[in-house]
């Protein structure tokens, strides 16, 4: 559905994409991950036909962006990060309108407007004023604006920036519900939402692509899933070379707590497990273990490791 090769973007001598190779096929749902500046936006707006790249080349249902740019772009439904609505509408309204402006005769509009509705759960405010919506509405009415022509690929830019928890959540299980028809490429800070939904991310950062995997792949590589905290009554001079000196074992710190107790941080190889070592040396010592516990590493935890600064 994207094939993009080679694609870069320079602003003056300031190169914001350099050089960046990835593809999204047919019904994926992939993320797009990148810190402020990473040139994320500049990848998305050249993608949708806002930018014109510099070099390289880019296809959306083998249809090419510069060349082909009308036909590409009938195949996308895109979501802005701050979406732009009409304040002055009425919601069905202002769908229809957009409905008329994407080449939709009378018929089909009148068609797909009730479906959007229907589907970004806009009924009960079809009738209302764009101005008088909640943020969350207001998101809504940016889905189905995206969806009303009946996209093959919907790229959704920060789709639930702004929202409470509640509307999150609501906004996650539409999405999922929408790429069961349709290629969905989502960019979002809400790296906990994307690992929910993705069946696989791109990281980009300094407008290089960092990694493409599924975030599965990539979290079992992290090294913070080789962290373990314990908690023992135990001298920290004896223990903390016992504890360095088990297999895989790269560093131990610790810090005091209350009663005696102190807290052990064991860091190890990812893909392995010194609990039950770290157990049997309190046993061995007569040391009292309270509590032990292996880290769960995240897709946050990728992302910040891999586009971190130090």
């Amino acid at each position: 559905m994207i094939e993009v090769n080679n694609l870069s973007k320079r602003y003056g001598r300031h190169l914001a994409v350099r050089d960046i190779s990835f593809s999204v096929a047919k019904g994926e749902i992939v993320g797009f991950l990148g810190p402020n500046g990473a040139g994320k936006t500049t990848t998305i707006r050249m993608l949708t036909g806002f930018l014109p790249p510099s070099s390289g080349s880019a296809k959306i249902a083998d249809f090419d962006i510069f060349r082909q740019s009308i036909e590409a772009r009938k195949r996308i439904g895109y979501m802005p990060e701050n979406v732009p609505l009409y304040d002055d509408m009425r919601v069905r309204e202002y769908l229809s309108f957009r409905a008329r402006i994407k080449g939709l005769s009378n018929n089909d509009a009148r068609r797909r407007v009730s479906h959007v509705i229907d589907t970004c759960g806009l009924e009960g405010v079809r009738r209302k004023m764009i101005k008088t919506l909640s943020k969350g509405y207001r998101q809504r009415v940016g889905l189905a604006d995206a969806l009303v022509h009946q996209p093959d690929l919907l790229i959704l830019d920060e789709p639930t920036n702004g929202l409470d928890p509640i509307q999150i959540r609501q906004i996650r299980e539409l999405i999922k519900h929408l790429a069961l028809n349709h290629t969905v490429l989502i960019s979002s800070h809400i790296l906990s939402e994307v690992e929910m939904i993705a069946n696989r991310v791109v990281i980009i950062d300094n407008g290089k692509i960092k990694a493409a995997d599924t975030p599965q792949n990539l979290i079992s590589k992290m090294r913070t899933a080789g962290r373990i905290q314990c908690e023992l009554q135990a001298p920290k001079d004896i223990t903390t070379p016992i504890l360095s000196e088990l297999p895989n074992v790269k560093k131990v710190s610790s810090e005091d707590l209350e009663d005696g107790w102190i807290r052990y941080t064991v860091w190890s190889d990812s893909r392995t497990d010194t609990r039950q070592s770290i157990s049997a040396i309190s046993v061995l010592n007569n040391w009292p273990l309270r509590s032990i516990f292996r880290d769960k590493a995240t897709l946050e935890d990728v992302f910040v490791e891999m586009t971190r600064r130090d």
